[in-house]
């Protein structure tokens, strides 16, 4: 391989490593910005965090407060109902009423009805978003092109759930509530915007396995290199995005948000609204980890070779079921996946093809290494080694047993030859138990090897270890 060619591939590594790193952004803006009912369903899990229902509660008092006159509202009750003048009275139980609403707010957010009424103006909104960012005039009215989410029904709901009335909620105008998402004169940049990222996430990820694949070509007899570099670029480029989010997300927050206040519920929402981005990203690595032991799976190391010998069996002989497994699990993958699009289809086929290329690539060289090899010879050794072990360990155990045993007989006293009385000779009964132990052991190996327990060359063995003791 040459030195340019071998630039080529790692510089098309590396693009695609920058590819993969935009295309999370890219796939993000899509699936978050552009689809309403992933924006709907992040716009519920906002909802439920406490520091954003804290926020929207003070957010929906401050509104009902702003667009009704609730002093003179409480005045004109106290006259009607107890007949009296109770202007003094009406100021701090205006304030009174401003705190037990602040405290409501939060557990009226909680109910189930308050967070439909919350997801229902997210997905109007977003669908007007939309509409106007598509410059889909017909499709909606727009205040001469602003969009806003409208959470006038909530402040109704907080104004009949903390006891304000039916009457006085009714008063709000059609403006309560309104929170401003674009603005006319952002109309045309944004519509820009979207125009060119739409299509952007297909068109990405298409380019960073396309420049990874023409690179592993270009390593031609070590791609397993390539394919090792692959899976540390796109590793890389996923920790890459988690990183540039917090750091995004400090600059955002600190550029849009200016009361301290409101910061908590600001990092939470950007939490939660790029939650997406993290799990993309850890999906990037995943599949660079798949990459980089695809890589070291099919490199000369020891261990990989070692490997490649107890799977050349299956992959020789079993290659259609192998294809048939990775296809089942490319269609439970893309069956099970919340996102059906034409960029998630066509990312799952191109991994699917890579894969089936690498299994095919890597059946070649198993059969080239390996072409004998046999599942005996990986599992077969273990198998004998175990059952040789506990047969040894039997076989011990047992000539033990005897040995003690035959050191237990003891023969008749022999009186010495100086004519001592009481005496005996201890040192031929030693031998003699020593010889009838040994006899013993030697019998009890002849039985087993007659029985099938022992072969010819275990009793060879245990027969010198024997004679040799």
């Amino acid at each position: 391989m040459s030195r340019a060619r071998r630039r080529t591939a790692k510089g098309l590594i590396i693009l695609a490593s920058v590819f993969a790193f935009l295309s999370v952004f890219g796939i993000w803006i899509e699936r978050q910005a552009l689809n309403t009912d992933d924006w709907v369903n992040t716009s519920g899990r906002l909802i439920q965090d406490q520091k954003i229902r804290t926020a929207l509660a003070d957010y929906l008092v401050d509104q009902l407060y702003e667009n009704v006159d609730v002093e003179k509202e409480l005045e004109d009750a106290f006259d009607e109902i107890f007949s009296l003048d109770a202007k003094d009275l009406a100021g701090p139980a205006a304030g009174g009423l401003r705190q037990i609403a602040g405290d409501g707010a939060e557990r009226v957010l909680e109910t189930s009805t308050a967070q439909g009424l919350w997801k229902d103006a997210n997905r109007t909104a977003h669908e007007q978003l939309l509409a106007v960012l598509e410059d889909k005039k017909e499709a909606v009215e727009t205040d001469e092109g602003n969009v806003r989410l409208n959470v006038g029904s909530l402040v109704t709901n907080l104004a009949n759930q903390t006891g304000i009335g039916a009457d006085l909620a009714n008063q709000l105008p059609a403006d309560a509530g309104q929170i401003e998402i674009l603005k006319s004169d952002e109309l045309k940049t944004a519509q820009n915007i979207v125009v060119a990222i739409k299509g952007l996430a297909l068109v990405l990820s298409i380019l960073t396995f396309a420049c990874f694949a023409l690179a592993i070509y270009l390593y031609n007899e070590s791609r397993w290199v390539a394919v090792l570099l692959a899976g540390a670029g796109l590793i890389a480029a996923g920790f890459a995005v988690i990183v540039a989010r917090q750091i995004a997300g400090g600059i955002v927050i600190d550029q849009l948000v200016s009361d301290e206040s409101v910061k908590p519920a600001a990092e939470s929402a950007w939490s939660i609204a790029t939650s997406l981005m993290v799990s993309i990203a850890t999906t990037v690595i995943v599949i660079g980890v798949l990459f980089a032991a695809a890589g070291w799976l099919a490199s000369p190391h020891g261990s990989s070779r070692a490997t490649r010998k107890v799977i050349a069996p299956a992959l020789r002989d079993y290659s259609p079921w192998v294809y048939t497994g990775l296809a089942v699990l490319v269609s439970i993958y893309f069956l099970s996946s919340s996102v059906q699009s034409l960029r998630s289809f066509l990312t799952t086929l191109i991994v699917a093809l890579m894969a089936a290329a690498w299994i095919h690539e890597l059946r070649k060289q198993c059969i080239e290494e390996f072409p004998d090899a046999k599942f005996s010879d990986t599992f077969g050794a273990p198998r004998d080694k175990v059952v040789s072990a506990v047969k040894n360990a039997n076989l011990g155990e047992r000539a033990a047993k005897l040995g003690e045993s035959a050191k237990k007989v003891r023969l008749p006293e022999v009186p010495r030859s100086d004519g001592g009385e009481g005496s005996t000779t201890e040192a031929p009964t030693q031998v003699l138990g020593d010889e009838d132990a040994r006899l013993a052991r030697l019998e009890r190996l002849g039985e087993l090897r007659e029985k099938g327990i022992l072969t010819d060359e275990e009793f060879a063995a245990e027969k010198a270890r024997v004679l040799g003791e």
